[in-house]
């Protein structure tokens, strides 16, 4: 540390590129602070640096990581407790860590290793102008740093980690309940569905929330490790119809589940909603470009007999979009559909019996969702969770429906089906009994080309774009993306899988090498920083990674 104050000092007032001179490692008393990159400038990305801590010496033994789950929970804590450090300091923050939302999710800013833990930070050097301010410098990196590294790693609460290491284990034993029990989705009692605002992922509060309480008729009790038993709404595989009014839950109730494919940290109100971790949202998307996708058991006949078992469109409409969505997500193997009919195309949800009568089937390329949702699952064991609001037919295919009422929710299947049965629709099935065809394709993945100018450039834009060399990936409708930090992990995977395959592979197989990659080699497998702060990486799905791919403006497929 006395040469890091001493060079601080010596290069104060210089110009900004004298900054270099702080790069490598530095010892502190109790850590090591290793300046893997300096910024260019003021004004450029801030500097990225790490510090290592003794494992030993912060008491973290092998139990923080008895499971993948315990791991990710540990990063998740260290991660949060380093955020709130660093924004209690004074001003414009300094030091930046890419700290966690509402999910626990596998992230680059903290690593565990065999005999250290590492927080990886961003560090903007001070200066006025281009000129170095060597004394702020001091401050911030040997004053303000070890101060949050000292209070949020060194004196963490033991106890609360071992709480948050326990939740997790009990998370998992949620999951291994719906998979063992053929569920794919629970939500407990006392579960805070709504969230504080439209901007904001944390918990609603105050005297107007309504807690989660499970129809008695779903309602199950899963045994938990560390604690009491957790009572909630199981939701079984097959057809299931969410239906209610409007403003009364029904998409709060979906967005739930739809973000139970991560886990949530305790306070979070979601802690124990669980879902399939092969749950997929789906929605139309206008505008989207689509590439050899078989849509060919929704869509066919389409006029000057375009091919639907290939299909490709630079501009999709609604019902196309939602039709291809659904077959590339079955294509990355997802086990369990969710569709809310406020984000769906309606010609593609459904054909009344009137339509039917004035617009002949043979006039019409589009197969509705309704008549396929049942062979979906029959055929393919795919599971679907539909928000309706407005089309009763839905009754005729569902295997349970609940209804919410003021945020609470009502098991309505037996008074559906009597319904059903009192007022038929009269509207023929459009389909035959089987689903149809599921093929796969070959990606180009190698064809990806990541070079702007003379450099490769690939990165996240924010949540909802991935900048692909010259081409922007708009991701805007991929709904179970959480944070930049995985569209940053997703462009890199991208570029890693490209150098991998010099030929056209199946898609599976891309996506489980890219797994593979970082179950071996953790996210730090795809950053082009080998043993450097490799950026701020979180773990996509295999799900996000395909849907990147497919919207890939220039992507060339093989049958």
């Amino acid at each position: 540390m006395k040469q890091l104050i001493q060079t601080l000092k010596r290069i104060d007032r210089k110009g900004y590129k004298a900054y270099n001179d702080i790069k490598g490692t530095h010892e502190f008393s109790d850590f090591r602070l290793h300046m893997d990159h300096v910024q260019a400038d003021p004004f450029a990305s801030p500097s990225r640096a790490r510090v290592t801590l003794s494992r030993k010496a912060l008491e973290l033994g092998p139990e923080v990581e008895e499971s993948d789950a315990r791991r990710v929970a540990a990063i998740d804590f260290f991660a949060l407790a380093m955020q709130e450090e660093l924004h209690k300091q004074k001003g414009k923050p300094g030091i930046i860590i890419d700290g966690p939302g509402q999910e626990m999710i596998d992230r680059t800013a903290v690593k565990l290793s065999k005999d250290h833990l590492e927080i990886r930070l961003s560090i903007h050097l001070p200066a006025r102008g281009r000129t170095i301010q060597g004394q702020e410098a001091v401050d911030r990196l040997t004053k303000q740093l070890p101060e949050a590294i000292q209070r949020a790693v060194q004196q963490h609460s033991k106890q609360k980690l071992t709480a948050q290491l326990e939740l997790a284990d009990q998370q998992q034993a949620v999951r291994r309940y719906l998979q063992d029990n053929g569920c794919i989705a629970f939500v407990a009692n006392g579960s805070v569905l709504p969230r504080a605002s439209g901007v904001s992922n944390r918990p609603m509060s105050g005297k107007d929330v309504i807690s989660f309480q499970s129809p008695k008729e779903r309602e199950v009790t899963i045994e938990l490790p560390h604690g009491k038993p957790v009572t909630g709404m199981a939701v079984p595989k097959g057809v299931t119809i969410i239906v209610g009014g409007g403003y009364h839950g029904k998409s709060t109730l979906l967005e739930a589940i739809e973000r139970g494919v991560y886990n949530h940290r305790a306070g979070d109100g979601r802690e124990f909603v669980i879902a399939d971790p092969g749950a997929v949202k789906v929605r139309a998307e206008d505008g989207r470009s689509v590439t050899g996708v078989n849509i060919s058991p929704f869509i066919a006949n389409l006029p000057a007999d375009k091919d639907t078992s290939f299909f490709t469109t630079e501009n999709a409409s609604g019902s196309t979009s939602q039709a291809a969505n659904i077959m590339e997500g079955l294509e990355a193997g997802a086990g369990t559909l969710l569709i809310d009919e406020d984000t769906s195309a309606t010609n593609f949800m459904i054909r009344d019996a009137r339509m039917q009568a004035l617009v002949a089937k043979r006039k019409e390329p589009i197969t509705p969702f309704i008549d396929k949702v049942r062979a979906l699952y029959d055929d393919e064991g795919i599971s679907t969770i539909l928000v309706v609001g407005g089309a009763g037919d839905y009754f005729d295919v569902a295997d349970y429906v609940i209804m919410l009422e003021e945020y609470v929710p009502y098991d309505v299947t037996e008074e559906a089906r009597r319904i059903a049965g009192e007022h038929p629709t009269n509207r023929a099935k459009e389909a035959g009994e089987a689903f149809g065809a599921l093929t796969g394709r070959r990606i180009a993945v190698h064809r990806f080309d990541a070079r702007k100018g003379k450099k490769e450039k690939v990165s996240g834009k924010g949540r909802q774009t991935v900048m692909y060399g010259t081409e922007t990936i708009d991701l805007s409708a991929v709904e179970q993306l959480i944070t930049g930090s995985q569209t940053n992990a997703i462009a890199e995977a991208i570029r890693h899988a490209s150098r991998q395959f010099q030929k056209p592979a199946p898609l599976p197989e891309v996506l489980d090498y890219i797994e593979q990659t970082i179950d071996e080699q953790s996210l730090d497998g795809l950053s082009p920083f080998k043993n450097q702060h490799p950026g701020d990486f979180a773990r996509p799905r295999r799900f996000e990674i395909a849907a990147a791919i497919n919207r890939y403006r220039p992507l060339r497929v093989e049958r």
